[in-house]
């Protein structure tokens, strides 16, 4: 498995099928980090779709979206589940952030947060408008997840 990628390095960059939904419309895309350069970006990785924590963590995301583009930051949720999962559970809970697919669990092993029995591990990483990473947290458990609170207050250190 490879390591996670340290603070002020490059993270690797990847192409993942994901869809976000506007209104009553869920547009599906490829979303690939190296197109927001210039910009910071949230990638936020969870274990699944409609399951409690997972719930909790995308939902606060989303309904804090504008706390993080007033700060010029994108967020996108991803999980191992398929597109039609991500559009399911978007619109169940109205979620208002990109959700993509790494079905095959290639970004999850890049990123050093591949997990026996669990898929992988509940992790965040800052990006820096440059692409490089300027914050990550890595769960143990899972249990938890990092508040929009948290993750804005580390972004708005890329300002100054």
């Amino acid at each position: 498995m490879a390591a996670s990628p340290r603070l002020g390095t490059a993270v690797p960059d990847f192409t993942l099928l994901g869809g976000v939904l506007d209104g009553d419309t869920f547009t599906r895309r490829d979303f690939t980090p190296s197109e927001h350069r210039g910009a910071p970006l949230v990638l936020a990785f969870y274990p699944g779709d409609d399951t409690s924590v997972c719930t909790k963590q995308l939902c606060s995301y989303s309904s804090g979206l504008e706390s993080f583009t007033d700060l010029g930051a994108t967020v996108w949720g991803i999980s191992p589940q398929s597109v039609d999962s991500h559009e399911e559970f978007a619109r169940k809970y109205s979620l208002r952030i990109p959700l993509l697919a790494d079905a095959d669990r290639a970004v999850t092993r890049s990123f050093g947060i591949a997990a026996p029995g669990i898929g992988l591990r509940r992790a965040v990483f800052l990006l820096a408008p440059d692409g490089t990473l300027h914050w990550k947290h890595v769960s143990v458990l899972g249990a938890t997840f990092q508040s929009t609170e948290t993750l804005t207050k580390h972004l708005a250190t890329l300002a100054r």
